[in-house]
């Protein structure tokens, strides 16, 4: 199974939707498959325009690594050497927060990642599991 376009602008409609319910901070989001590949992005007005990278680096380190924001970041905290190993080998384009959310089908194989950055991690995250769910299928914080 992968992540259809359809499927990755929905998810990228109801992150967007549920951050401006949240009032955050202008979001950027982007959906990535099992790849690493991108699928779809989308930026808010008033989002800085470099925040492609983040978003799309919270969602590349989750897909390739296997493992969400949330446990890159605690890998991070607690091995910092490792964290830095895999981000030379992946060109630095890890970026281990939350916000880079994995995407798994309902047999709980990984089909790809959403990465959201514009406000804190902790919300990017929230709005990530939001568009994710909308198209049934599970996330991983």
């Amino acid at each position: 199974m992968a992540i259809s376009l359809r499927k990755a602008r929905t998810i990228i409609r109801k992150a967007l939707e549920k951050g401006r319910e949240m009032e955050l901070k202008p979001l950027s989001v982007v959906v990535l498959d099992a790849g690493g590949h991108v699928q779809a992005f989308e930026r808010e007005d008033g989002a800085a325009p470099g925040r492609f990278a983040i978003a799309q680096g919270k969602a590349y380190g989750a897909v390739m690594l296997g493992m969400a924001g949330t446990a890159q970041m605690a890998r991070a905290e607690q091995q910092a050497y490792f964290m830095a190993s895999v981000n030379g080998v992946y060109g630095g384009q890890v970026v281990p927060v939350p916000g880079g959310v994995l995407v798994r089908d309902r047999k709980g194989a990984v089909i790809g990642a959403v990465g959201v950055t514009g406000d804190t991690s902790d919300n990017d995250a929230v709005a990530a599991v939001v568009g994710i769910e909308a198209v049934s299928l599970v996330a991983e914080i």
